[in-house]
C-alpha cells in the first residue's frame, strides 16, 4: 500500500468510511470500518492530514487522532457538500471530505478541548430554558389577551400608562 497523505472520514453511528490519497491524489485507502475496529485502523495509518465535518462528536475523535500524530482539520458540512460527486453515502462523502480537506481556501473549524465543549453545552442548555420561560410567558401573554374584550384594552394591561393615542384621548381603555 501506498503512504497515506490525507484521510477524510465521514463519521456514523455504528460505520466509519475513511477514504485515504496519497501525495499523488491516487486513492489508496477506501473501505468501511465497524466502531470497534476504527481508532484501531486509523492509528495503524502514518501520520498524514485527517478531514471530517465538524460536528460534537467529531472534536472528541479530533483530539484521540492528534493523540496519534495525525493533523485533524474540521470542516462545516455545507462547505464540503460541493464537493461531492454523486449520491449522498458514506464512501461519497469521505471522498468529498478528503477533497474538500486538501484545497488551499477552505475554512477549517478549530478542534474545541474537552473544557470547551463542557462550556459551550452549558450555554446551549441555559439558552433552551431561557427559549422556554419565553415561550410559557407568550403562552400566558396569549391566555391573558383572549379576556379583553378589545385590541385597547389588551395595550392598556400590556403598557400601563401608555401613550394616549394607543388608548384613547383620556388614556383609559374603551372607545371615545
Amino acid at each position: 500500500m501506498d503512504k497515506v497523505t490525507t484521510v477524510g472520514i465521514d463519521l456514523a453511528k455504528r460505520v466509519f468510511a475513511p477514504h485515504g490519497v496519497d501525495a499523488s491524489g491516487r486513492v489508496v485507502l477506501r473501505k468501511t470500518v465497524r466502531r470497534e475496529q476504527f481508532v484501531e485502523t486509523v492509528a495503524k495509518l502514518p501520520p498524514c492530514l485527517i478531514g471530517m465535518e465538524a460536528c460534537s462528536g467529531s472534536h472528541e475523535w479530533a483530539r484521540r487522532f492528534q493523540g496519534f500524530g495525525h493533523s485533524v482539520r474540521l470542516m462545516a458540512p455545507v462547505f464540503v457538500a460541493p464537493y461531492r460527486k454523486s449520491g449522498k453515502n458514506e464512501g461519497n462523502d469521505a471522498e468529498a471530505i478528503c477533497e474538500a480537506v486538501s484545497r488551499p481556501n477552505m475554512r477549517f473549524v478549530p478542534v474545541k478541548s474537552a473544557g470547551q465543549q463542557a462550556l459551550l453545552a452549558l450555554h446551549r442548555v441555559r439558552q433552551g430554558f431561557i427559549e422556554e420561560r419565553t415561550a410559557v410567558a407568550i403562552v400566558a401573554t396569549v391566555g391573558n389577551a383572549r379576556d379583553f374584550a378589545s385590541g385597547r384594552q389588551f395595550a392598556a394591561w400590556l403598557a400601563p400608562g401608555a401613550a394616549p393615542e394607543l388608548l384613547g384621548r383620556q388614556g383609559t381603555p374603551g372607545p371615545h
